[in-house]
């Protein structure tokens, strides 16, 4: 089959832990080469942001990502990409008239609006995969939602338009069914991990190096949702821990960061700031040795579509404790592989820390259970056999297993 996903501004290419690279990248690109190793034709569409981009660059997958011109060459926020879908799906709709794709993966709402502008008057089904919804973002953001206007009603219109929406979580399909889609418009495939990369054995990194403290790690973007400031916040009522936070810039970068900075000023107010380690971005190659050596993660944003991290952590046997927000609620059980707190408070996230860090047995138990949850649901070859499962739904009418509904 011939795939085409659109991902206006998250590329396969793009290093991860900027404002606008993480998890979204790693399901397109490990989605992509998956199915690029099934045998189908895999081309991934995202905007040009760099002169210097070849207009297609083949990757050792199999997979072409194609660099579509739309805007200027230069990286922007994804929030001012909007009035650059109409060119970008113009520029799609050139290239899918002379060789239409079977099927088109749509990947975030601005690639929805340009797909189906792209696939105007062509036979070809739309997938989309909003990766996260504007009512969400608006109700915890508010007046700091830089989201365009037009983003609540073009979500809804892609999701009345769009052939199937793959959602990576039960909640998600609840939250489209308050903006008026029905939960029969959806099949649910999550988001995986690479359990051959994150296992549960091998060795613990070495640095920075262990203090006598408990060792708590948080893991993801330097941006205000993360929630990183509620792990800080805790970490007053945990006296024993410190707090390794892996994201953003490099270290050299750090010092220019907004959110680091944000970060450190809350701690030195506290009184927490010899406690703090902010690590700056972590190669992927490094990151099972650095989850290995923490007794637990912590994943405490104000909201997460859906959340990589827990099952990174799952995957190498490190228990969680997670925000009661988003996809956390299908990946993490409640007291088998880790706890859930409410989301901004930091009274509870310590008490569930202290409670446990107080039990080595409990965090050893949970970090088993993680592991063999993480394996049994949430391989990447379970994804891509799921996502396969909906292009044959929209391609051909075929049943859809429960699994992938």
């Amino acid at each position: 089959m011939r795939i085409a996903m659109v991902s206006e501004h998250a590329s396969p290419l793009a290093p991860l832990g900027g404002p606008d690279a993480g998890g979204q990248n790693v399901y397109v690109a490990r989605l992509a080469g998956l199915l690029a190793s099934h045998g189908h034709e895999v081309t991934v569409h995202t905007r040009r942001d760099d002169t210097a981009l070849p207009r297609r660059v083949p990757l050792p997958s199999g997979v072409v990502v194609d660099h579509i011109p739309a805007g200027p060459p230069r990286a922007l926020p994804k929030d001012e990409l909007f009035v650059h879908m109409p060119v970008f799906g113009a520029r799609l709709a050139e290239a899918w008239r002379e060789e239409p794709p079977g099927v088109v993966h749509a990947h975030f709402w601005m690639s929805g609006m340009a797909a189906l502008l792209g696939t105007r008057g062509l036979a070809v089904p739309v997938v989309q995969t909003f990766h996260a919804l504007g009512t969400v973002k608006r109700r915890h953001q508010k007046d700091t939602d830089t989201s365009p206007p037009e983003r609540l009603d073009t979500e809804r219109r892609i999701g009345s338009s769009c052939a199937r929406i793959l959602a990576t979580c039960s909640d998600e399909v609840r939250e489209l069914a308050r903006m008026g889609i029905a939960p029969e418009r959806c099949s649910v495939v999550p988001c995986g991990v690479d359990t051959r990369h994150f296992t549960s054995r091998g060795p613990a990194a070495t640095a920075p190096r262990r203090t006598a403290r408990h060792r708590l790690l948080t893991v993801g973007r330097l941006v205000p949702r993360k929630g990183v400031d509620l792990a800080v916040a805790a970490l007053t009522r945990i006296p024993d821990a410190e707090l390794l936070v892996a994201g953003g810039p490099d270290a050299k970068g750090l010092a220019a960061d907004r959110e680091a900075v944000r970060l450190q000023d809350i701690a030195r107010r506290l009184g927490v700031a010899d406690r703090l380690v902010l690590l700056g971005r972590v190669p992927h190659e490094d990151m099972p040795s650095l989850i290995r050596s923490a007794d637990l993660m912590l994943c405490t944003p104000v909201y997460e579509p859906f959340g990589i991290v827990p099952l990174e952590a799952m995957a190498c046997g490190v228990p969680v404790i997670a925000t009661d927000v988003g996809g956390h609620r299908d990946t993490v059980a409640h007291g088998e592989t880790g706890l859930l707190v409410p989301p901004g408070r930091p009274e509870p996230l310590a008490a569930a820390v202290r409670e446990l860090l107080a039990s080595p047995r409990t965090r050893e138990h949970f970090g088993q259970a993680g592991r063999i949850r993480a394996v049994a649901r949430y391989t990447w070859d379970g994804v891509a056999n799921g996502v396969e499962r909906v292009y044959a739904l929209v391609t051909t009418g075929a049943r859809i297993p429960s699994e992938a509904r």
